[in-house]
């Protein structure tokens, strides 16, 4: 059986800029309010145009110690998170990729108290598409700052992909940006999602670098949800939530504070930067 030829309404409509945002917050410890708050940002990016929105790492529960999150921990399939995800997806008429929530880890050994850090992806009809378990744990000390997330996360260890109405998306989380190793897994993307909980110290060095070496590298969009601020528990987030181009420059930022970052993937501009330096066709080494 052939395929039915693409009509040219719908050629030119997939190649039409199509709009995305980056959610930034400073979540509290509680998850009520945070679902909350993250309902009216969706709804606010929703409003200004946005077909697809990105929520940060731990928008739905920042604890006041890396054990609280286990208290919300939530089977996969149900649970207030999941359905609040899907609801909002569906009532809002966008694609929802849910920046984390801490999911039951699946045959724990004796005594684990860990989670899996999950990204939940749901289409305007609150459908799930997609799932990715973040596979690299933060581990950082420098002066009285110390966190390492393996005491409280287990790693996954599958790359994710999706396919959005303007093309493939890959799925990453925070610490993953720095191992430019998945991204390149991922295959040709148009896109590249980064939900995260920089902190202040690492944000401040890295956090513009990677982003933007990650969309010159492979030639495609990045959008970053962050926290971004202080926070009930004491820590402070680098936010800088943003949205970066093929040719990385800048095309929307927020610096601090709760907001929405809202920018368009244009397939032509992403088009016009492979053909004027194909970089991505010049490959040469396997990355698996």
């Amino acid at each position: 059986m052939s395929a039915t030829p693409e009509s040219p309404e719908s050629s030119e409509a997939s190649r039409a800029p199509f709009r995305v945002a980056a959610l930034q917050m400073v979540s509290t410890p509680d998850r009520d309010r945070n679902l909350a708050d993250a309902d009216r940002l969706i709804a606010e990016a929703a409003a200004s145009g946005a077909r697809l929105v990105l929520l940060p790492e731990y928008f739905c529960f920042m604890g006041h110690k890396d054990t609280d999150k286990l208290a919300i921990r939530e089977p996969y399939g149900d649970g207030p998170i999941q359905r609040f995800l899907a609801d909002a997806a569906k009532r809002h008429g966008v694609w929802i990729i849910g920046g984390t929530l801490p999911l039951l880890a699946p045959n724990p050994a004796p005594e684990e108290n860990r989670v899996l850090n999950t990204t939940l992806v749901f289409d305007p009809s609150g459908t799930e598409r997609a799932r990715y378990d973040k596979i690299h744990l933060f581990n950082f000390e420098k002066g009285t700052e110390s966190f390492d997330e393996a005491r409280t996360i287990r790693p996954g260890d599958e790359v994710r992909t999706f396919e959005a109405p303007f093309g493939r998306v890959g799925l990453s989380v925070c610490y993953d940006l720095r191992f430019p190793e998945l991204y390149r897994r991922m295959g040709d993307c148009a896109l590249m999602v980064v939900p995260s909980a920089f902190t202040y110290t690492t944000g401040e060095a890295h956090w513009e670098i990677l982003l933007r070496a990650r969309a010159i590298e492979n030639q495609c969009y990045v959008l970053a949800a962050a926290q971004g601020g202080k926070h009930e528990n004491g820590r402070r987030t680098w936010g800088h939530s943003v949205l970066i181009d093929p040719w990385g420059e800048i095309v929307a930022v927020r610096d601090e504070g709760p907001g929405v970052v809202a920018g368009d993937i244009d397939l032509a501009r992403m088009a016009s930067v492979r053909a004027s330096l194909p970089a991505w066709r010049h490959r040469v080494l396997d990355c698996a």
